[in-house]
């Protein structure tokens, strides 16, 4: 394990209460259908039962539990040991859908060509090599299979002047709309967090056209991107809060 690779680690097991109180309130509104919806729309056309995903930085299983509840088997996995116990307790009655594990994002102890589907969200913009998690993504996913990754340039304020003071325009706009300030959920600690963005490299990368770069070079076919999916699926704290950062949807296959 490298030494960011640990502090990445250190990072989200603190923050792993606070963000399993974030996906409880997503699981309790709305988002659950949205986002079931949206993802489900990608499923492929066979039977429920023989249809092989794997979420990849589970974090407190959010789609795990979204899938599970509608007939899905999912193996979910993540490196940080407290998340992983989160998501299993916030599976409860579904855990016996879901295969939890510990495991590297760009070093997966699954067979070649295993899964149809491929999930991730919140993950790519976090890790030390995402280029080679990619490689690993699209080794472990059927011919024809799919990778659906959702993400954001979350800190490409750190080098971007203009994101710079979009940023701090959301922050004026949280406290004049008097908005939830997600800065101030359980385990944030956004000095420590911005260290470490800045050590990782998708901070300060021009993505998602990065990512399509990368995933064509790996030999994805029909790649394409919603640069839009915050609309849909954030609620509207979410879009005060991130509104210079939206969410987008990378779908790929292989």
């Amino acid at each position: 394990m490298s030494q960011l690779l640990g502090e990445i680690k250190d990072y989200w097991t603190n923050r792993a209460e606070g963000y399993s109180d974030w996906n409880k309130e997503e699981l309790a509104g709305m988002q659950r259908q949205i986002w079931r919806d949206i993802v489900c729309s990608h499923m492929p056309d066979k039977k429920k039962e023989d249809i092989k995903i794997l979420d990849v930085g589970t974090g407190p299983g959010f789609f795990p539990i979204i899938l599970a509840e509608v007939g899905y088997h999912v193996n979910a996995v993540d490196y940080t040991p407290e998340m992983l116990e989160r998501a299993k307790e916030n599976a409860g009655e579904f855990n016996s859908s879901i295969t939890f594990a510990r495991m590297d994002a760009k070093d997966l102890d699954f067979e070649s060509e295993t899964f149809d589907i491929v999930l991730s969200r919140n993950l790519t913009w976090n890790l030390e090599y995402p280029g080679i998690a990619y490689r690993e993504w699209q080794r472990v996913l059927k011919k024809g299979g799919k990778m659906l990754n959702f993400d954001a340039n979350w800190y490409r304020f750190l080098y971007d002047d203009t994101k710079k003071k979009e940023r701090e325009a959301d922050k004026l706009n949280v406290k004049l709309k008097n908005a939830r300030n997600r800065e101030n959920d359980k385990g944030v600690d956004s000095k420590w967090m911005e260290e470490i963005a800045m050590q990782v490299p998708c901070s300060s990368l021009d993505r998602p056209q990065w990512d399509c770069e990368v995933l064509k070079q790996l030999g994805f076919d029909e790649i394409s991107i919603d640069y839009n999916l915050s609309d849909i699926v954030w609620d509207e704290a979410e879009k005060i809060n991130y509104s210079s950062t939206p969410m987008f949807m990378i779908e790929a296959c292989k």
